[in-house]
């Protein structure tokens, strides 16, 4: 019997088939701690757990949690694959949530060997995981929160906005605490400027002249506001921007703290320029890929590091690779990026690349699928990366010939 779930934020749709397709039951339960419970149970009277695989449009979540604790083999099915596989059952775009978990089911039916299905995440790479992804979101939501000051500023306060090379930075932030309006800065001098600097510590090469004549060469706002409401706005901007750096701060010592607890992780901590965030990244999104992979290509090809060959007839064409775990490619990437200015080996790889007429994205995920063969095959043998044995490979020059 094959098991299928259309899930959404509220309820769910379920649809049970058997070998020939028949449907043996369906029904429907709320995203509750009841309906879920009482969903496992009829499913249970039906067959033993490990017996339901169960297909399902996404590969996280409480409820995937719950069919794996419960024994389920849970298949994930891509939305775009299922879409692209809807012409089996009909010629219209008809669609129902019934009909769709229907689908899933019958689909894990004709398919099944075809499909993988999840492997549960052991603690440590579920804690890391978890943190790793919090931090990038309050990144994204720093970033976010620092251009709405670049624009409050670029509209009330100018100045401001310029003096200094980041708006995020302490001592920008602290001129702002300070200084929130136009009307704030106007008795500011160079010796006060000087003494604020000296204050706190500031280590910019520009002197206080230079910073005061970017203050006052700033255009002036057309409709000023009333300095009371600028204060307001800025303060509160200031404040948003301070609590995001502080909470990314504790979440990159908890990501270090939660790397003490990854076996694996370990095993990469010698590579060269990998930091902490780098690490964990690594360890949380590609090692779960590298993990459940038998080969290092295949893990290249589910990290996004290969493209996508297509060929028909005499028409040959290489394409960037869409259907992948973007999550993995961008840790992959970016730390392959990064590698390559500490060394040699990496640095050798993309510029090779760079010189056969690869962009600078290109020649990185040429680089990225170079060092997931490392990381794959220190994964697999649980030996730790040793850049001794690299810098010999180095001063032999073995041509490299990735594409």
């Amino acid at each position: 019997m094959f098991v299928g779930i259309d899930w959404a934020s509220r309820a769910h749709e379920l649809c049970v088939v058997d070998e020939e397709g028949a449907v043996l039951c369906r029904f429907g339960f709320a995203h509750s701690e009841r309906g879920i419970s009482e969903a496992l149970e009829r499913l249970a009277k039906l067959a033993a757990p490990v017996e339901l695989p169960v297909a399902i449009e996404r590969p996280d979540g409480l409820l995937v949690g719950r069919l794996l604790e419960a024994g389920h083999p849970v298949v994930p099915i891509h939305p775009n694959a299922f879409h692209a596989a809807r012409p089996r059952w009909e010629g219209v775009g008809a669609k129902s949530d019934a009909g769709d978990a229907y689908r899933l089911a019958d689909l894990l039916r004709t398919d099944h060997h075809r499909l993988r299905a999840l492997r549960p995440l052991d603690a440590a790479t579920r804690e890391l995981q978890a943190l790793v992804r919090l931090r990038d979101d309050h990144l994204a939501a720093r970033i976010a929160a620092t251009n709405q000051l670049q624009a409050l500023l670029g509209q009330h306060w100018p100045g401001a906005a310029a003096i200094f090379a980041r708006l995020d930075s302490e001592i920008a932030l602290t001129f702002l605490e300070r200084y929130p309006t136009p009307e704030s800065a106007l008795r500011l001098g160079e010796a006060r400027l000087s003494g604020f600097l000296r204050r706190h510590a500031y280590s910019g090469r520009r002197s206080p002249s230079e910073l005061l004549e970017r203050l006052r060469a700033a255009p002036q706002p057309v409709q000023a506001l009333d300095p009371g409401v600028a204060v307001e706005l800025v303060t509160a901007q200031v404040r948003l921007v301070r609590t995001l750096l502080r909470t990314i701060d504790e979440l990159e010592r908890a990501i270090a703290t939660a790397l003490e607890r990854h076996a694996k992780a370990q095993l990469l901590r010698s590579l060269p320029r990998i930091g902490t965030v780098s690490l964990g990244q690594i360890a949380a999104e590609v090692g779960p890929i590298v993990e459940r992979t038998t080969s290092a290509d295949e893990a290249a090809a589910l990290c996004g590091a290969v493209p996508v060959t297509k060929r028909s007839g005499q028409q040959r064409g290489v394409c960037f690779r869409h259907a992948t775990n973007a999550k993995a490619r961008t840790a992959l990437t970016r730390y392959a990026d990064n590698s390559r200015h500490a060394s040699p080996w990496a640095e050798r790889i993309y510029r090779e690349a760079r010189a056969r007429g690869c962009r600078h994205p290109h020649a990185v995920r040429i680089l990225a699928r170079a060092w997931l063969r490392v990381i794959w095959a220190c994964w697999h043998t649980d030996t730790p990366y040793d850049p001794s044995r690299r810098r010999g490979r180095d001063r032999r020059l073995e041509p490299v010939t990735l594409t």
